[in-house]
């Protein structure tokens, strides 16, 4: 079962972590400078649930933001 939701087809998603230091010019510093990127992922909120699809019951990831939405009968 892949991690994405089965309503909605939301997945992982690829991102960047970004670390700085310095002070803000607002504050009175000569500005943030980057240091360092590295590579994250941003992962969706999965739950596992029983569903109703069709005339069968089956347990499947659905995101939460399709459950809250109604987009999906519960068994």
């Amino acid at each position: 079962m892949a991690r994405s939701c089965c309503i909605c087809n939301k997945k992982i998603m690829a991102g960047r972590s970004i670390i700085r230091r310095g002070m803000a010019k607002s504050k009175g510093g000569a500005g943030r400078k980057i240091t360092g990127v590295s590579k994250r992922v941003f992962l969706p909120n999965l739950q596992k649930i029983r569903i109703r699809l069709g005339n069968s019951i089956k347990k499947v990831l659905v995101c939460t933001k399709c459950i809250k939405a109604g987009k999906i009968t519960k068994a």
